[in-house]
């Protein structure tokens, strides 16, 4: 199959991909197109200063805010005003969570699932542990998630698809769950936003966080929050800073951050959905026996990341045998603490994370490894 018309010439907008390797990391970072490396070292060239200033440059970086601010909204279809920049989704997760602990009060409840990254469960269990919540452990299938409710439940905060299992959730379900039980909708969207269209207002999402360098583009994070809740809170910051942002942002990665979504745009959704969900059915068909899959055996309600052992071998054992054939794949628990003990994998699992970029002879090529190990 084909992607884009030419998936040599989508593949030659990385300089990365020009090397004898195949990159199944992505779920972990993806690769970087070369127009993202060219719009950060070009703001750093010609761009570089704060805002505020009555000079060029100072005008240049405000005007990148703003860029950045609407194409963020582009993103997630929101306001510009709904959306704020930071490090990387752990450190907003973490601040917000902070934030909106103002409005809580001992015994009140949050509801997490056992199918999350751990940035989207320890912030809640610190906050617990300060205000004397209660936090609850719906289960990584969420098949108990509505009997956790209550009338003491304030957030539902929950992945749109596990880093580690590659299942997709029914956010907007969730969503309308949450609204019912008078809580808030809080989505952790690193995984799937690399893999779909996020559209905060038809998930009619409370707070929503991702990170670009999932989907092309470099390491900070981004979050939407509602704008009731966002002109409602009183964030943590310092005294002169406007907004939520705590002080002078990345704007080297600002300017990264739209010339990725660019990439994307140019792209498609489609054609990067239709290509992922075929490698994913080729692999799914090819696994060979003597490999034990995880989460779900067809491409319906996931997204191409695979979580999988080798009988009679480690995670980290193959992990390394694989990169050792220049097949770059992770092992561990990948900080999806809860799945991992949920599952008994102490050791964890290998995890090979498919994204538009990747072929079908690199597929075949992995199988191929695969296969060799299980002899």
């Amino acid at each position: 199959m084909r992607l884009a018309n030419d998936t040599e010439t989508i593949r030659a907008r990385f300089s990365a991909l020009q090397r004898p390797y195949a990159f199944f990391d992505g779920p972990a970072g993806t690769q970087v197109p070369d127009e993202v490396i060219d719009a950060i070292a070009n703001y750093l060239r010609e761009s570089n200063a704060n805002v505020g200033g009555h000079f060029e440059t100072s005008r240049r970086s405000g005007a990148l805010v703003e860029e950045a601010r609407a194409t963020a909204a582009r993103f997630l279809n929101c306001a510009p005003e709904e959306t704020i920049f930071g490090p990387s989704m752990t450190n907003l997760n973490f601040m917000l969570t902070r934030t909106v602990g103002r409005e809580l009060e001992a015994g009140d409840e949050v509801v997490v699932t056992r199918l999350d990254h751990d940035a989207n469960v320890s912030p809640w269990l610190e906050l617990a542990h300060d205000l004397d919540l209660t936090v609850r452990f719906a289960d990584y299938d969420l098949s108990d998630l509505d009997q956790q409710l209550s009338d003491r439940t304030r957030i539902v905060s929950f992945p749109w698809a596990s880093n580690a299992l590659g299942t997709v959730v029914n956010a907007r379900r969730i969503c309308e769950l949450a609204h019912e039980a008078g809580a808030l909708a809080w989505i952790d969207a690193v995984h799937y936003a690399p893999h779909g269209r996020i559209d905060v207002s038809a998930l009619d999402a409370d707070v929503l966080l991702c990170s670009p360098y999932k989907f092309y583009g470099p390491h900070m994070g981004i979050a939407y929050v509602r704008r009731e809740l966002i002109e409602r809170w009183r964030p943590y910051k310092v005294r002169p800073a406007s907004g939520y942002e705590t002080g002078t942002m990345q704007h080297e990665l600002l300017a990264g951050f739209v010339a990725a979504v660019e990439y994307i745009e140019s792209i498609g959704w489609e054609t990067i959905v239709d290509h992922e969900r075929e490698l994913g059915r080729l692999f799914l068909e090819g696994l060979p026996d003597g490999v034990t899959l995880y989460g779900p055996p067809t491409m319906d309600d996931r997204v191409p990341t695979f979580a999988l052992n080798v009988d009679g071998r480690s995670p980290t054992e193959v992990a390394a045998d694989l990169g050792e054939h220049g097949i770059f794949v992770w092992d561990g628990n990948y900080y999806a603490v809860e799945v991992m003990q949920r599952l008994g994998l102490e050791d964890g699992a290998v995890r090979v994370g498919i994204v538009h970029y990747n072929t079908v002879e690199e597929v075949d090529r992995l199988l191929d490894r695969l296969g060799t190990l299980t002899l």
